[in-house]
């Protein structure tokens, strides 16, 4: 997609923001001294916290932008809802949702990573000038995308889950949630690095929410380092997930998604507190602020 077809960036005036292409970043211009945030994109109808508002690919742009301009590090851009029950979506839908998204935002200046569990969508986000690739399939990760990732070089973000979307809830069942997600993510990353995936690649994901109920996802929240004992990057997804709404539920009803963003930015402090690579937010300037504070708090 040319950026003469994207409104708001021709001639004609609207109320997208104007894009202006500068130099592009890549991943080794991210900054490396301090926690990272990643600013969520969800280009889906379904999502559990904004589905539907930036299915257009306009609005889309437009939010990634607003995300850009508040101090977003990254940008993941997503197709497909992957909450607890979503349907599956061809990904050739997934790759018309997202592609005119990456290559606009891209040459904003943006870092993009791509949320997708598929070969296809991740070789073309990848060809499109996506970064990272974001894969949440956990355990059941689609055949070839060992080799796809070792044949780009590009940083894979190697997530914990059990199941599907829709199976992933009743596999919710551990005796000790913190070393077997552990286990579980050093057998999957050693697959990967088998199949020719360099360790530095890697970064390994808890995957709070997926296949965990909310005491697992505290306690895999109170022992990140268990992660990064295992020598990669770790990023940390909690933004707007139930287990907050439960934590913050009043008479019974848990805290809608929208209302879960101070939460979040609570656990941003604590991910930071524990040295995490990125925290995954849809508020970026709430966790921002959080990781301000954290900053000054370090430096007395």
């Amino acid at each position: 997609m040319s950026l003469g077809a994207i409104p708001g960036t021709g001639p004609a005036t609207s109320p997208l923001s104007v894009i202006r292409k500068i130099k592009p970043k890549t991943f080794a211009d991210l900054p490396a001294d301090r926690t990272l945030v990643m600013g969520i994109l969800n280009v889906t109808e379904d999502s559990f916290s904004d589905g539907g508002k930036f299915l257009d690919s306009g609005a889309a742009i437009e939010q990634g932008l607003k995300l850009l301009y508040a101090g977003a590090d990254i940008i993941d851009v997503g197709g497909e809802s992957t909450r607890p029950g979503a349907a599956d979506i061809d990904p050739k839908i997934e790759q018309a949702r997202i592609i005119p998204v990456i290559e606009s935002l891209v040459k904003a200046g943006a870092v993009i990573s791509v949320d997708t569990m598929h070969v296809d969508t991740a070789r073309a986000a990848i060809a499109a000038g996506a970064h990272i690739i974001n894969d949440v399939s956990g355990l059941t990760h689609e055949e070839g995308m060992p080799e796809l990732i070792a044949h780009t070089g590009v940083p894979y973000v190697l997530m914990h889950r059990r199941g599907t979307a829709s199976t992933m809830v009743t596999e919710a069942k551990y005796d000790d949630v913190v070393a077997e997600v552990v286990a579980e993510l050093r057998e999957l990353r050693d697959k990967f690095v088998a199949a020719g995936v360099a360790p530095e690649q890697i970064i390994l994901d808890p995957g709070l929410g997926f296949a965990k109920d909310a005491e697992h996802n505290w306690a895999l929240l109170a022992h990140l380092e268990k992660f990064e004992a295992l020598g990669h990057k770790v990023l940390v997804g909690t933004s707007r997930k139930r287990f907050l709404g439960e934590l913050l539920a009043e008479a019974g009803k848990p805290r809608e998604p929208l209302g879960r963003d101070v939460a979040t930015a609570a656990t941003t402090v604590l991910a930071a507190r524990e040295q995490a690579w990125a925290v995954r937010v849809h508020d970026v300037q709430g966790s921002r602020d959080a990781l301000e504070v954290v900053r000054a708090y370090g430096s007395h």
